[in-house]
């Protein structure tokens, strides 16, 4: 069957050879695209729309997970003309433990280096899912419900750090200690993250990725990729004419878009 592909994978003689493999076992399949790194991944996904990707679990920027999620986020709500959530498959070098958890959350996947007889059978379940999709429909939500599994499955979740129980940031020549219990939320900022209080806005220099094991899950809520707010901050939960949900905040005038990978965290009691 006619299909459309994209390759992400920083290594460029493992891309060539997953290419090489794929021209082979599934000639009709076309691979629009490779690339190299995550955040490349995600854009030409949302820009050329294939029906498969491959992503790397190591890539540099975003992981190959991190990439799928964005990906879940921002690609367009279902509508006539919206072309369906492509299929991820991961490549990856993970160990047998973590190879579970992927095949647990129900997404393929193939092991580097990659063997003829295992992504013949990727192929083979790939058309399947093809088919049964395009007379089905393909479900952005159905996605978000795997990539969400994934992310909670052990040996795929990050580790737990040391919790913090302040901030330290740098301003000129000082060092502020901004205790946690004043942190309104974070928000990814490049190469740092912007830590929100009530009255003030501080830099640090660090990323999301390296903070987020380091708050209570129970106290600090991931919204979106790039955004991470204290639950008792939050004052309404609110959707809009489109469904799309944001948060207003009671110490601070922003309001805060909820992405669909975070959206079942709001639910009445």
């Amino acid at each position: 069957m006619h299909a459309t592909a994209l390759i992400a994978e920083d290594e460029p003689l493992l891309a060539q050879a997953l290419l090489n493999e794929l021209q082979r076992l599934w000639p009709q399949l076309q691979v629009l695209a490779t690339t190299g790194n995550g955040e490349a991944a995600v854009d030409q996904a949302l820009s050329l729309r294939p029906d498969v990707c491959f992503f790397d679990i190591r890539m540099p920027g975003k992981n190959g997970v991190e990439a799928a999620q964005a990906l879940a986020e921002d690609w367009p709500d279902e509508a006539p003309g919206i072309a369906p959530f492509p299929l991820i498959v991961f490549v990856t070098a993970y160990e047998q433990y973590a190879v579970q958890a992927f095949e647990a959350a129900a997404v393929d996947y193939v092991l580097k280096p990659v063997e003829p007889g295992r992504l013949a059978q990727t192929c083979t379940r790939l058309q399947s899912l093809l088919v049964r999709r395009s007379s089905a429909g393909g479900s952005v939500e159905a996605a978000v419900e795997q990539l969400r599994s994934l992310l909670q499955a052990p040996g795929v979740a990050r580790p737990a750090a040391a919790p913090l129980q302040v901030i330290q940031a740098s301003v000129g020549q000082a060092i502020h200690m901004v205790p946690l219990a004043d942190v309104v939320y974070f928000e990814a900022a490049d190469k740092y993250v912007r830590v929100l209080t009530a009255q003030r806005e501080y830099l640090i220099r660090t990323s999301l990725r390296e903070l987020l094991p380091q708050l209570d899950a129970q106290q600090f809520w991931q919204v979106h990729r790039s955004v991470v707010v204290r639950a008792g901050a939050i004052e309404t939960a609110v959707r809009d004419e489109a469904g799309k949900l944001h948060l207003t905040l009671r110490e601070r005038p922003e309001r805060l878009g909820v992405s669909r990978m975070y959206a079942h965290l709001f639910k009445a009691m």
